[in-house]
């Protein structure tokens, strides 16, 4: 009898882990997804992006929303160029590198990289407002640059000095604009600067100044955004390939990513960045391209 008693006394402890460990499960299932079924686990981490400062703009919004909307995530975007994003990334010193050029481009080994372009970005010439010009054919574009024009009044402009101001060897919008829009030909010296928001600052206060910057700094009137052979730099005109001179922004990983990068550069991808801050921050998004280019430099239409 003593021997039926205890069998039943564990049996019915037995029987009543088993429904709280069920009822325990349940609760963290239902914690854990959402009504759709989607996993809501709480991202965490911290995320280092260097490189390309065409796309710094882009990728700093996109970080803020990012991180509001999850709020154990830290992302800190560096500038310092697209050498020194595809640098840092291969050395693993930072999670993302952004380059304005394909990693071949920049003599890189690209076979522990992983390529994700979250965006297209237009590149032109721009100017001090007071010289004159809106439009420069691409011959006079090259002799400006390597030093064979020295006045703007050569071009029908002021009567102006012409400086130029170039981006460091390490920028990846000085590899893109001396290749799309000076066939290759070197600068002249003239002031390097580090960063796009800088050159900007220093064509809008300098008399007879030029450099170069993305569309995406080129939401105001404080410098003066050149044609080029009679082509205007616009959106539409780089979707269809009329206006030459764009490139993809690259956001490399060195090998697949995972966890909070991950998370991120699929939200660089999501509907929501790329048909709201992608436009609102002067890029375009990859998915408008009616052509592609490739790593030698070959356009397709897509």
């Amino acid at each position: 009898m003593k021997s039926i008693k205890k069998f039943s006394l564990v049996t019915i402890l037995a029987a009543l882990m088993v429904v709280m460990a069920a009822c325990g499960g349940g609760t963290n299932k239902d914690q854990s997804k959402n009504n759709d079924g989607a996993n809501t686990k709480e991202l965490s981490g911290s995320i280092v992006i260097s490189g390309s400062t065409a796309l710094q703009p882009l990728a700093s919004a996109a970080a803020e929303e990012f991180m509001n909307k999850n709020s154990k995530v830290s992302i800190q975007v560096n500038g310092g160029g697209s050498g020194t994003g595809l640098s840092q990334v291969a050395q693993g010193a930072v999670q993302i590198g952004n380059s304005d050029l394909f990693a071949e481009e920049k003599g890189m080994d690209a076979s522990q990289l992983v390529d994700h372009k979250v965006a297209v970005v237009g590149i032109t010439a721009a100017v001090n407002p007071k010289v004159g010009i809106k439009d420069i054919k691409k011959a006079d574009l090259i002799k400006v640059f390597t030093g064979k024009i020295t006045n703007w009044k050569e071009l029908g402009g002021a009567d102006q000095k012409i400086t130029l101001v170039n981006r460091p060897d390490s920028s990846g919008t000085r590899a893109v604009f001396n290749k799309l829009a000076l066939d290759g030909a070197t600068p002249a010296e003239g002031i390097t600067e580090d960063a796009s928001n800088t050159v900007k600052k220093i064509i809008n206060e300098t008399p007879g100044a030029i450099g170069y910057l993305a569309f995406s700094y080129l939401t105001d009137d404080t410098v003066t955004a050149l044609s080029i052979d009679g082509v205007a730099p616009t959106t539409e005109n780089v979707t269809t390939g009329k206006f030459p001179v764009w490139a993809y922004e690259h956001a490399y990983t060195k090998g697949e990513p995972t966890g909070a990068a991950k998370a991120f550069l699929d939200y660089m991808m999501s509907d929501e960045v790329q048909t709201n801050i992608v436009t609102k921050q002067g890029y375009i998004p990859v998915t408008q391209m009616k052509v592609e280019r490739d790593a030698k430099g070959n356009v397709s239409n897509k």
